[in-house]
């Protein structure tokens, strides 16, 4: 039987004015974004109705802002019963709200904490990523065991776009050799730290400690988790898979393949942007994909 699947997209996915058409026409939405206001004590809502892209870019932001965007619009769906849900990266928070592993408040509240606990360890050590284009997983993979110092694959997309994650010396040199290997392209991103790599470890652990005191429920749907690209439905160890997320690389190709497998032709993506459904489609070309934003 076909199964459906939702997607949540991660950061990146933010635009200004994310969310305000959810707000200014349903009760329900303008009464979750003003409970999101007080839990995080300030306006997130005006950053996000009406700020500046530079706003929206600072991760303490982006985080709960897509966060909120997303399961905000899960909850206003009609006949909303997935057959299974995955996130990007922190995505998977949202994937965990709309499968009732987390309530919304505690879900918001991690992501807070583990949006501000990666800020500070992105300013520990000066650190990047990278976006490869067109060559095998298998040769980046290589390639960064290669490099003296800390580089690392940290987002496997899709087939042939892998982005790498580092100290910055280490992510210029890899993107040397890669492009010599014969890479497309190997494009440093604009953003502020090496997210899912070792230089996360000071926010790995803040954010476990948050975890563990944070209630989590058996899910109504099976989860597929970025850590380990299978079916999770036990919530202790979706517990255990958060804490790893944030040091180990985001397998999205690997968990649409794992979708795709077990049976889902139709995956939504729900929240803003529409990055997901594109890198669906890459992976599982035959797959049925649409979205709300």
């Amino acid at each position: 039987m076909a199964k459906h699947a939702y997607v949540f997209p991660g950061q990146g996915s933010q635009f200004v004015g994310m969310g305000k058409d959810l707000y200014d026409n349903y009760s329900l939405a303008k009464n979750l974004f003003e409970q999101a206001n007080d839990i995080l004590g300030f306006r997130i809502t005006d950053l996000m109705f009406s700020g500046t892209d530079e706003d929206l870019k600072q991760t303490r932001v982006t985080q709960p802002a897509i966060f909120l965007h997303s399961v905000i619009r899960a909850k206003l769906l009609e006949n909303f019963h997935p057959d299974m849900v995955a996130g990007h990266s922190l995505g998977e928070f949202s994937a965990l709200v709309a499968n009732a592993t987390l309530q919304f408040e505690d879900g918001l509240k991690l992501v807070y904490q583990r949006a501000t606990a990666m800020q500070d360890a992105c300013e520990i050590q000066p650190s990047t990523m990278a976006a490869v284009l067109a060559l095998d997983d298998s040769k980046v993979e290589e390639i960064c065991a290669s490099i003296h110092g800390i580089v690392v694959p940290a987002n496997y997309n899709c087939p042939g776009q892998l982005v790498i994650s580092g100290s910055i010396e280490a992510v210029n040199e890899a993107c040397e050799a890669l492009k010599t290997a014969g890479a497309k392209r190997a494009l440093v991103l604009p953003v502020g730290g090496a997210f899912h790599s070792p230089l996360m470890e000071p926010a790995r652990e803040k954010l476990a400690a948050a975890i563990e005191n944070t209630s989590f429920n058996d899910p109504n749907c099976a989860v597929y988790q970025n850590v380990t690209a299978a079916a999770v439905t036990d919530k202790n160890e979706i517990r255990k898979n958060l804490i790893a997320q944030l040091t180990a690389p985001v397998r999205w190709t690997q968990s649409v393949q794992a979708m795709w497998n077990d049976g889902a032709t139709h995956f939504t993506e729900v929240g803003p942007g529409k990055v997901l459904q594109g890198l669906v489609k890459k992976i599982a070309p035959e797959a049925e994909t649409d979205g709300f934003q």
